[in-house]
C-alpha cells in the first residue's frame, strides 16, 4: 500500500514525479492550464487530472474525481502564486490577490490530509513579504496544522540537481500527526555538502549533457522535437540515472514503456551566424553582453532556469543558457536534464511551452528529497512496484490551447493569437494567476 498524494496547481508535474518517486501515489493533479493537463497526462497516465481553477473546488469532489472514496489523503502538496500586499492595517493574506493561497489552505483542511508541502519563492523570507508567511502560517494552524519552524529556504543544487534554483519549502501536519523534517543536503565523500558554486560534488552540467547528440547534427529537428539517436559519449552516474539505465533511477516509482533510443524535446533553434559568433566568444560561466544570455560551465551547475512570461504578457520566452560547448543555446531536453527530468519524460512539443513547463516547475530531484521526509513519518513500507506503465498518447503533447481544451472538455480561450507566439492572446485572467506568475519574478 502506497500514501496517497494530491498536487495542486501541478504543471507539468516537477512535483507529482519527485513525490512519486518517493513512495506516493498520485491520486490526482488540479492545473487549470489545458496544456499542462495534457503533459501531465501523458506522463501520468494513471493519475486524474482536474483541468479546473481551484476557486471553488471542494473537497468531495477532488475526492470523487480521484476515485479515492473515504480514504485518508496522506499529503497535499503544491505551489499556489502570492503576489498580493494590502495597505497598512489590512492582513496580507486577505488580498484578492492571494485568493489561491486561502483556496490551497482550504482544500488542505477540506481533505482533512494528515500532511502538506507548500512551496514557493525564496522571496516570500525577505522584507515585508515575511508577513505574508507569519499570516499563512497562522491560517495553517487555526485550520487545525502544525508548521515546521524555522521555515527555510532550499537549494536544489544541494539534492543532486545541476542547477542553482532556491525554493521556500513549509511543511505541515495535522496536530496529531509527526511533522516532516528538511532533507539534509548531500554530501561528498568527506561529509562536506554538495556545492553550488561551480566547485561541487555533486552532478555538474558536462554530467548533465555530455551524452547527448548536439541537436544542430540533425535537419529533422528543425521541424520536429525528437528524433532516434545514440549517446555520442560515455554517460555519467547522472546521466544514466536519467536514462533509466542505473539501478535505482525509477527510485520508488513505476516504470514506463518507453523507447531509450528516442530523443525527444529537442527542436532545433535556428540561431543566426552573429549569434553564434558571439555565443563562441562568449567564456563559460559567464554572460553574453547583447543577448544577456549566460554560458553554462561545464564543471558547474546552471543558473536558474525561468519560465518567461505568458501570454498575458506577450509571451516571450526566458532566455536559455548557452550550451558550454556548442555556439547555441541549450534544448528543452537539455534544460530538463539539468532540472533532473527523466528522458523518458516529455514535454510540449513547441520551445516555447516545453520551457515554460520547466522553468515553471520544482525540479524532481529536490521534490523527491522533500516528498522522502513526508514519507517518513507517514509509517509506510518503502516498495519499488512492478506495474509497468504505458505513457499516454503522443497527440497530447501536440494539443494547442484550444484542442486541449476540447479534449478536457473545458472552456477554450478566446481563437485570436499572437502572432510572435503562436499561442492565445486572450489576458485568461485565472489561468496567468494559477501559472506560478510569482515565479517569473522570483525564479
Amino acid at each position: 500500500m502506497r500514501p496517497i498524494g494530491i498536487d495542486l496547481f501541478a504543471g507539468a508535474g516537477g512535483l507529482s514525479l519527485g513525490f512519486e518517486q518517493a513512495g506516493f501515489d498520485i491520486a490526482a493533479a488540479v492545473e487549470i492550464d489545458p496544456i499542462h493537463c495534457s503533459v501531465h497526462k501523458f506522463n501520468f497516465p494513471n493519475s486524474s487530472i482536474i483541468p479546473r481553477s481551484v476557486v471553488g473546488l471542494s473537497g468531495d469532489e477532488i475526492r470523487q474525481l480521484a476515485g479515492i472514496g473515504s480514504k485518508p489523503v496522506d499529503c497535499v502538496f503544491g505551489g499556489a502564486p502570492c503576489q498580493g500586499f494590502s495597505l497598512i492595517g489590512h492582513r496580507v493574506l486577505d488580498d484578492p490577490r492571494n485568493l489561491l493561497v486561502q483556496e490551497f489552505v482550504r482544500i488542505v483542511s477540506e481533505l482533512n490530509a494528515r500532511t502538506f508541502v507548500f512551496e514557493n519563492v525564496k522571496g516570500l523570507t525577505i522584507g515585508r513579504h515575511k508577513t505574508f508567511l507569519y499570516e499563512l502560517v497562522a491560517e495553517f494552524e487555526s485550520s487545525g496544522y502544525d508548521v515546521l519552524t524555522p521555515i527555510k529556504v532550499l537549494n536544489a543544487a544541494h539534492y543532486g540537481t545541476p542547477q542553482s534554483r532556491e525554493r521556500l519549502i513549509l511543511f505541515g501536519a495535522l496536530k496529531n500527526q509527526k511533522l516532516p523534517s528538511y532533507p539534509a543536503p548531500l554530501t561528498n565523500a568527506v561529509g562536506k555538502p554538495v556545492s553550488f558554486d561551480g566547485l561541487g560534488f555533486g552532478p555538474s552540467c558536462r554530467d548533465a549533457l555530455d551524452d547527448l547528440p548536439n541537436a544542430d547534427s540533425f535537419p529533422c529537428l528543425l521541424a520536429s522535437d525528437h528524433v532516434h539517436a545514440q549517446p555520442t559519449r560515455c554517460p555519467s552516474e547522472f546521466a544514466r540515472e536519467l536514462r533509466c539505465e542505473a539501478n535505482d533511477s525509477w527510485h520508488a516509482g513505476y516504470r514506463r514503456d518507453w523507447d531509450p533510443t528516442l530523443l525527444t524535446s529537442s527542436a532545433r533553434t535556428a540561431h543566426t551566424d552573429i549569434s553564434c559568433r558571439r555565443f563562441s566568444n562568449t567564456l563559460p560561466g559567464t554572460v553574453e553582453p547583447i543577448s544577456r544570455f549566460y554560458r553554462l560551465p561545464p564543471n558547474g551547475v546552471s543558473n536558474t532556469l525561468r519560465a518567461g512570461t505568458d501570454g498575458a504578457h506577450g509571451a516571450f520566452t526566458s532566455p536559455r543558457p548557452i550550451h558550454y560547448s556548442y555556439p547555441r543555446c541549450v534544448t528543452v531536453r537539455e534544460m530538463a536534464r539539468l532540472h533532473g527530468f527523466p528522458d523518458w519524460f516529455r514535454f510540449q512539443v513547441t520551445k516555447w511551452h516545453g520551457a515554460r513547463q520547466i522553468g515553471n516547475s520544482v525540479p524532481p530531484p529536490l521534490a523527491r528529497a522533500v516528498a522522502a521526509e513526508v514519507f517518513k513519518v507517514l509509517g509506510f513500507s518503502s516498495m519499488r512496484p512492478n506495474t509497468l506503465l504505458k505513457l499516454g498518447d503522443p497527440a497530447l503533447l501536440s494539443f494547442d490551447m484550444t484542442q486541449a481544451a476540447a479534449h478536457f472538455g473545458v472552456d477554450a480561450p478566446s481563437t485570436r493569437r499572437n502572432r510572435k507566439s503562436g499561442v492565445t492572446k486572450r489576458k485568461q485572467i485565472d489561468i496567468e494567476r494559477e501559472r506560478t506568475c510569482n515565479r517569473v519574478a522570483y525564479g
